[in-house]
């Protein structure tokens, strides 16, 4: 029977084996498409032994990965000799529905735990998805299951990335536990070799927030050569050895190694002898065999750091486009083996023609043994690992505190609907948990938090309330909280919320998580919100105050573009209502919308595939506005969420009609009757959702040209009585892209308002009329988009 480490190396040598051809194969077959993945070739390989030790040794069916981007083709091969992926997908690489370029959960077939590709994101996100684990557990939803490791594979170049220093911060501030990070140390960039020194840098800033540092510089033949007599000459040149140097050395091979070393170290007596009683070949073995390359040092520090609870930061030297000749280059990320060079190595790996793609082709054991050794390996013991959990009942109907005649804000609105939830012991209220980056109060979550508590894996009780010091909140930290407080980084509010928004796949318990940002901060935070929809991750984002009537603030905190982040964004749902019995049915859909993951034939009201699911985003204002007496009633209500409703149905004659989506009603209503004094059947459209309406628009005609020629979106059917000489004006508080598109529905003219330029400070009433949306702005431009005479209050534009 042979040993572990004799398994686990003909594991690894398979994996490089298949790893590279997959590369070839796909720029081979893809040339006329100039597409090259390089970048590929020499990334992944410095990562084989690592990731061979992790899966097939140190990881635990609970345990769960991010895999560094460009080692897509090793976690592949992994997979395929695991039996977890196809042949036909390896072999379509990069190809339409193949396996991914970037390991993906929603697309690639093989137990994709984390996705990545936005470099720097999978790694905060193992971070927060350890924190959402304490949550988990501290309210005893593991079901039973042991907690598991949130481990990432990290490139040395990837750790120039911003946001995962600020990982780290909200790490220690909340006392991360079972977390790895290894950082494949091979000191190249896409560009450029890394700064010396930088190892020592990671070291200091992991140390200093509390995280134990696991150096693997050299592998076991190094070290029984620094065992030698001179050895510890040659280590000490390793160490003090430029890091360019060091990759140039490896690219050229033993014979430079040898000049080099006799040049430098050389003296006629240990150190000559330690360097000439090996080969050149030998010589090479030696001085690339690095700790990330040394499968007994890799599997001795894993077991090791499995002994505790801790968050490890494994700094693990290796060499890029290891084993392959591109080892060391400067410019290995863009390239790629020659054909001669491929036929090399298909020879030196004992590779027989016609068997390139045989799992066990490289192998030198045989595979039957190979084949026992993975059953029993414990990562791959229980097949594909998502979880799944039931879905929390929403209720029919949710609170509205918006009375008739009341003046409320929607902002203020989300925050009673949320106080009202949280007075009940329903399982929707238990599930809900929310976080904010420091703005929890002036977000309107100070209620809910008031009631709910905020969540520490230990109790910490309010001193404030302790020393009888009055104040309107309540701030109880203990383990049945249900508010994550986070510091000022919007980020770290995205990544978290893409955490929580997984708990059902990964913890196998469903949560229902919201996240408040003030709205312009969107864009602070869109990577990480893009990362967040594209894992399928499902959460409420609350974005308020926005838009320039959060008018005191000045331009630093209005926002103009996110509407149209909201419409653009693939996995995100956005809503803005302007009053609050709206936001009350939106809230309700978004808890139902949140958890739905079916499929079938789209609606054919408004032609979106609803049953999907998906995220959902609301635009919310601190702007009070007087409610409406109305009656929610059933067709209203499917309106609302389908999009928009007529607040004013035009009359046969119409000859304008505004169509206005959120805080902006009071203006298109008022507008709106100035101009029904002297225009007949003037209409007036509430817009709820932009996004929904132009999505549906888009999938109609998609099913007409599909053959559905009767298909029709909910906003052609809201405009069909329009006579086609009908003007439309469109009015919001942000860019009036987000609603020009209307026109082009059935040729109407149409004249956009809205937010171009950064605003200022001053009142809500200079705001508008600088910007062109109050009522005078709106009549001037219904007069534009349509015929007849002047309406009579209308005022030059100043």
């Amino acid at each position: 029977m042979n040993s572990k480490i004799s398994y686990l190396n003909e594991i690894e040598r398979c994996v490089s084996w298949l790893a590279a051809w997959t590369i070839h194969h796909a720029n081979h077959i893809r040339e006329a498409d100039e597409v090259k993945v390089g970048g590929h070739q020499a990334s992944s390989a410095s990562l084989s032994t690592i990731m061979t030790a992790l899966y097939c040794s140190a990881l635990r069916p609970e345990d769960r990965v991010a895999v560094k981007p460009h080692a897509a083709p090793i976690f592949h091969a992994l997979q395929y000799l695991a039996g977890n992926q196809t042949r036909e997908k390896l072999e379509n690489f990069r190809g339409f529905k193949g396996a991914q370029s970037y390991p993906s959960r929603t697309k690639d077939v093989d137990d994709v735990d984390f996705s990545t590709g936005s470099v720097g994101l999978g790694v905060a996100q193992t971070l927060f998805s350890s924190l959402v684990q304490d949550y988990v557990s501290a309210h005893g939803w593991m079901n039973d299951r042991p907690e598991g490791r949130m481990v990432s594979l990290i490139g040395d170049a990837e750790m120039d990335e911003g946001n995962i220093y600020e990982a780290l911060i909200e790490g220690w501030k909340h006392g991360l536990r079972n977390c790895w990070w290894v950082v494949d140390y091979n000191r190249q960039s896409l560009d450029a070799v890394v700064r010396e020194g930088l190892w020592e840098r990671f070291e200091q800033i992991f140390r200093n927030f509390g995280w134990d540092v696991v150096i693997l510089r050299h592998g076991s033949l190094q070290e029984a050569a620094f065992a030698e007599p001179g050895g510890d000459k040659l280590r000490q040149w390793i160490e003090t050895c430029p890091n360019q140097l060091y990759s140039a050395l490896t690219f050229q091979g033993g014979a430079a190694w040898r000049k080099r070393l006799l040049d430098e170290i050389g003296d006629q007596g240990p150190v000559t002898a330690l360097i000439e009683r090996r080969s050149d070949e030998q010589l090479q073995a030696l001085m690339v065999n690095l700790g990330g390359h040394d499968l007994p040092s890799l599997l001795e520090a894993f077991e090791q750091a499995s002994q505790h609870d801790r968050p490890v930061c494994f700094i693990c030297y290796t060499i890029k486009g290891y084993g392959l000749p591109l080892a060391g280059h400067k410019d290995n990320h863009a390239g790629q083996m020659t054909p001669t060079q491929m036929e090399g190595f298909r020879q030196q790996m004992g590779v027989k023609q016609g068997q390139e793609w045989e799992k066990w082709a490289a192998a030198t054991l045989p595979p039957g043994e190979l084949e026992s050794f993975l059953a029993q390996v414990s990562f791959f013991s229980e097949g594909r690992r998502r979880l799944s959990s039931p879905a929390i009942p929403v209720p029919p109907t949710l609170p509205s505190p918006g009375q008739p005649g009341k003046l409320l804000s929607t902002q203020m609105g989300f925050g009673q609907i949320l106080n009202d939830i949280a007075r009940d012991d329903t399982l929707l209220a238990e599930r809900i948990v929310t976080t904010s980056p420091d703005v929890t109060v002036s977000t309107n979550l100070g209620p809910w938090v008031n009631r709910r508590g905020l969540f520490a894996r230990e109790s910490m009780s309010d001193l404030f309330k302790a020393e009888r010091i009055p104040s309107t909140y309540n701030w109880e930290f203990g383990p049945k909280g249900q508010h994550l407080e986070l510091g000022i980084a919007e980020s770290n509010l995205m990544i978290m919320l893409g955490a929580l928004g997984l708990s059902h796949s990964i913890n196998g318990a469903r949560l229902l998580p919201i996240g408040t940002v003030y709205d312009p901060f969107i864009y602070r935070s869109a990577d990480q919100l893009n990362y967040a929809c594209y894992q399928d991750a499902r959460f409420l984002l609350v974005a308020t105050p926005s838009g320039v009537t959060l008018a005191p603030e000045g331009g630093a905190h209005q926002s103009i573009g996110t509407p149209l982040i909201g419409m653009a964004q693939d996995g995100l749902c956005s809503f803005e209502p302007a009053f609050v019995d709206e936001l009350s049915v939106i809230m309700r859909f978004a808890f139902d919308y949140m958890q739905r993951d079916g499929e079938g034939d789209p609606d054919e009201t408004t032609w979106l595939r609803d049953q999907t699911g998906g995220s959902v985003y609301l635009r919310l204002s601190t702007r009070p506005l007087e409610q409406p007496a109305r009656q929610m009633a059933p067709d209203l209500e499917q309106d609302i969420i389908n999009g928009g409703y007529w607040l004013r149905r035009p009359g046969p004659n119409a000859s304008v009609i505004i169509a206005y989506q959120g805080v902006i009603a009071p203006e298109a209503i008022a507008a709106t009757g100035l101009l029904a004094e002297d225009r007949r059947d003037v209409g007036l459209l509430a817009i709820t959702s932009a996004d929904r309406l132009n999505a549906g628009w888009q999938a109609a005609e998609r099913a007409r040209q599909r053959g559905a020629v009767g298909a029709m979106s909910h906003i052609e059917r809201l405009l069909a009585p329009l006579s086609r000489d009908c003007g439309i004006v469109t009015v919001i508080d942000g860019h009036p892209a987000t609603l020009s598109w209307i026109g082009g529905v059935y040729g109407h003219r149409v004249k956009s308002l809205g937010v171009e330029h950064f605003g200022q400070t001053g009142t809500i009433a200079d705001l508008y009329r600088h910007h062109g949306l109050d009522t005078n702005a709106i009549m001037h431009a219904a007069q534009a988009a349509s015929n007849g005479r002047a309406p009579r209050y209308l005022q030059a534009l100043s």
